[in-house]
């Protein structure tokens, strides 16, 4: 099943991988095949599209990035049994890491694809080379969270027009300019049969929210046992995750690096790209590099803090 039709323009994913359950992934990549496997996992309501920018900045690096469309959103599959865990998710990731040659991958994640991405780590089911988290960690605030959930659930019977989708995204997100031209959003939307546009995932996605303090409990201990190079970079602007809970995070992973890029919200590639990608890439450039020499072991690496106490690194 899908939200209804896609509109002309919506780009075609690149690939379809199979997930789990007969669920089909799709995605993108951009660079050399060859290059060190980047994947770039999505936030909730969003899509791969969300990390074109991204991926086409590692591309030019030399790196291979893949973002696919997280289950029940964009162009992958609807689960024909309405689950979305996050166990499902990273069973998705699992099946697209074999499908791309079972190699050891960065692990980017936004929100809930960081949340998905710190868990595959964690918990051993993905042996990744390093993991960039965007704007989440095991400590958020509610208030941000409420609003996210808030803007997904509004409007259930849709919108008339792409102009009232340019609207309620603008509401949410005041800080950018509302775009002139809406038809860039036709991605974001299907057209159902009665004529009205609505979102691209499954309300049933949204109907299964998980239990949050569980969640972030599990998250919490995956964080205490990663080894691995680990960035995490905040929204300056986010109220989603707090300079506290960026701290929490860095008192549960002590080796891990931190940017907070100052003048970007939540959404913090598609805030500022520009600044996102040269971080990531700065980062990618010490720990894996294009190169192939060998990863820095976590004491060896250069953290922007040190310790619960010491200096974070503002981008601004």
């Amino acid at each position: 099943m899908s939200a209804g039709a896609r509109l002309p323009g919506t780009p075609e994913p690149m690939y379809h991988w199979p997930g789990v359950d007969g669920v089909a992934i799709a995605g993108d990549t951009w660079g050399d095949p060859e290059g060190p496997l980047v994947i770039l996992q999505h936030g909730g309501g969003q899509t791969r599209h969300a990390w074109k920018g991204t991926g086409q900045a590692l591309g030019a690096a030399g790196y291979h990035a893949v973002a696919f469309d997280a289950r029940g959103h964009g162009d992958s599959d609807w689960a024909p049994d309405a689950r979305y865990g996050h166990e499902l998710m990273v069973a998705d990731l699992v099946a697209v890491v074999a499908a791309l040659g079972k190699r050891r991958p960065v692990l980017v994640g936004a929100s809930m694809g960081g949340g998905v991405s710190l868990e595959a780590v964690g918990d051993d089911h993905v042996d990744a080379t390093a993991l960039v988290l965007v704007d989440i960690a095991p400590q958020l605030e509610p208030e941000g969270v409420d609003r996210i959930l808030s803007f997904m659930d509004q409007r259930p019977d849709g919108f008339a027009s792409l102009d009232e989708v340019a609207d309620a995204i603008a509401s949410y997100q005041p800080h950018r300019t509302r775009p002139k031209d809406v038809r860039g959003l036709a991605k974001n939307v299907r057209l159902g049969e009665d004529g009205r546009y609505s979102w691209h995932w499954d309300p049933e996605w949204r109907s299964g929210a998980p239990d949050l303090e569980a969640m972030f409990q599990r998250q919490a201990a995956c964080a205490r046992k990663l080894t691995l190079p680990t960035l995490l970079v905040r929204g300056g602007l986010s109220d989603v995750l707090s300079e506290e809970g960026a701290r929490s995070f860095l008192e549960l992973c002590a080796h891990s690096e931190y940017v907070n890029v100052t003048d970007a919200s939540h959404m913090v590639a598609g805030d500022r790209n520009d600044i996102f990608a040269s971080a990531v890439i700065e980062f990618l450039s010490r720990t894996v590099p294009v190169s192939g020499a060998p990863l820095q072991p976590p004491h060896e690496l250069h953290p922007h803090h040190e310790g619960p106490a010491g200096d974070l690194h503002d981008i601004p």
